[in-house]
């Protein structure tokens, strides 16, 4: 069966949640995954940053 709702929110994002990644610089990546700094500062980071 179809999934319908796959990526659905993803469409409300501004951007569809891509951007640029604050950690490994790359362009155009999905920013989805929430990182915390040493400052408490609360980042959206790529998928491969996300480990960082």
């Amino acid at each position: 069966m179809a999934k319908n709702n796959r990526g659905k929110r993803l469409y409300k994002i501004p951007s569809r949640g891509r951007g640029t990644c604050p950690l490994c610089e790359k362009t155009r990546i999905k920013l989805l995954y929430p990182y915390r700094t040493e400052t408490n500062e609360l980042l959206k980071v790529c998928k491969n940053c996300r480990q960082k």
